[in-house]
């Protein structure tokens, strides 16, 4: 269930930690209104809420991110879009965003990396650049 995709989390966790903090729901809302179905069941972008929220149980300070996006609607992409974005500006785990959506990306980074076959081509903070001279890079 998601209630025991959710508990997964503990395991890194003290005895008394063991608990879903009430931010998880306010983050991700309808996790809250499907505690007790499968999650197996559930859709792709509610399976991809489901798994960055058990990462965030754990209390990282790095969260990696390997293309949250694949495959999801555009309104969940644009809510979890607002997640990362939040969790980037509290400031207190780093995250590692790999996305095939550059504008998504972009957004949200604060440095950019561009990997083209294993090797960095580009990388710097994203104050120092603009969206036209990073896109050249990343285009296949």
């Amino acid at each position: 269930t998601v209630r025991e995709n959710l508990e997964t989390g503990f395991a890194c966790l003290s005895a008394y930690e063991h608990f879903v903090p009430d931010e998880i729901y306010e983050l991700f809302p309808i996790l809250k209104e499907f505690l007790d179905r499968r999650g197996g069941d559930l859709s792709g972008g509610q399976q991809q809420q489901l798994a960055i929220a058990r990462a965030l149980i754990t209390k990282p300070k790095l969260l990696l991110l390997d293309e949250p996006t694949e495959g999801i609607q555009p309104n969940i992409i644009q809510q979890i879009g607002r997640v990362i974005a939040l969790l980037r500006d509290r400031g207190d785990m780093a995250i590692v965003l790999v996305e095939q959506y550059f504008d998504f990306a972009f957004e949200l980074a604060d440095e950019i990396c561009v990997l083209r076959r294993g090797e960095v081509i580009f990388s710097g903070p994203k104050s120092s650049t603009t969206r036209e001279e990073v896109l050249p890079k990343v285009s296949v």
